[in-house]
């Protein structure tokens, strides 16, 4: 029996989805198949590493440049993206638009990374704002979130929920050391903001398409806040119910809509969840590491299964 074959029997059986079949079928003929995710994420992880190497070349000759130049080199720039995107863009629309080029979307990601980077250098060197980090954020996600609309870019809206997380105080290295109920409200806070604000904007038809980015960036800080309060030693009960029940609403909202990443939020942020507490009494090594082996490998199998699942009915 050749591979066609088998992969014909697949598909009548639903083993396999008619787009597996065809994207399966064409590698076994020997057809091209596209790379653009890929060749996309490595472009942007390129535009990344690249603006990180010039930080660094930033940080460590900028006695020798001095800061006028420093400063100039950025500023020409983030000018250079912003002049680009504006002089290429199309008439904005409330509905979703194509991007007008192939590297369009790079150039305002690369102007973007430019953006906070020239900031940051701007504070350290010169000391503007004498240290009021606020300002620089607040004034940096109103940049992204216009910039996002403007030229419909999913991911400087991200960034934009990023530095707005970041002007409620919701940082990644203070979170080991705040974990308290002051924290957690000011993450409760901005998650009902940001999922309020991405609703009101989808009803009123403004690039409703960017509902998902809001929804995504609000349940990961919702459930990551309630997961340290379920971590804590006391007090946890109240928080462990919270989890459950978002968990709940999730899972249902990830069922309803047929969107997989909510469904895989409820059963990963859950399962982390429950077995912060079932392990709190556990000693032995041997004991806890086949619970995690055991537990975790069947959660695996399950997310396999569910998405497997997803991707037959989609």
């Amino acid at each position: 029996m050749t591979t066609l074959s088998r992969l014909e029997q697949w598909k009548e059986r639903g083993t396999i989805s008619p787009e597996q079949h065809a994207l399966l079928a064409g590698l076994s003929r020997g057809e091209p198949f596209s790379l653009f995710l890929e060749l996309n994420v490595l472009l942007y992880a390129g535009i990344l590493a690249f603006v990180a190497g010039l930080g660094w070349t930033v940080s460590t000759w900028s006695q020798q440049l001095g800061d006028v130049l420093v400063v100039s080199i950025l500023s020409a720039m983030l000018a250079a993206s912003l002049w680009y995107c504006f002089s290429r863009a199309p008439a904005w629309a409330p509905a979703e638009t194509a991007s007008p080029s192939l590297v369009f979307d790079y150039v305002l990601y690369f102007g973007s990374l430019i953006w906070s980077l020239e900031l940051t250098y701007i504070e350290k060197r010169l000391h503007v704002l004498s240290g009021q980090w606020d300002v620089y954020l607040l004034a940096t996600a109103a940049l992204f979130f216009f910039l996002a609309y403007r030229f419909d870019n999913r991911l400087v809206l991200s960034l934009a929920l990023s530095s707005l997380a970041g002007w409620f105080g919701l940082t990644v290295s203070h979170w080991p050391s705040h974990q308290d109920a002051t924290y957690r409200q000011s993450a409760i806070l901005y998650c009902l903001i940001v999922a309020m604000g991405g609703a009101v904007l989808q009803r009123l038809s403004v690039k409703p398409h960017f509902l998902g980015i809001y929804l995504n960036i609000a349940a990961n800080v919702l459930f990551w806040a309630l997961l340290s309060g379920v971590f804590d030693r006391e007090g946890y009960v109240a928080w462990f119910l919270a989890l459950l029940a978002v968990c709940g609403a999730a899972l249902a909202w990830g069922l309803a809509r047929r969107q997989f990443s909510f469904v895989a939020y409820a059963a990963v942020y859950g399962y982390v969840g429950v077995s912060s507490i079932l392990i709190r009494d556990i000693n032995g090594e041997t004991a806890m590491l086949g619970y995690f082996v055991v537990t975790g490998v069947a959660m695996l199998v399950l997310l396999v299964l569910i998405a497997r699942r997803f991707a037959r009915e989609s």
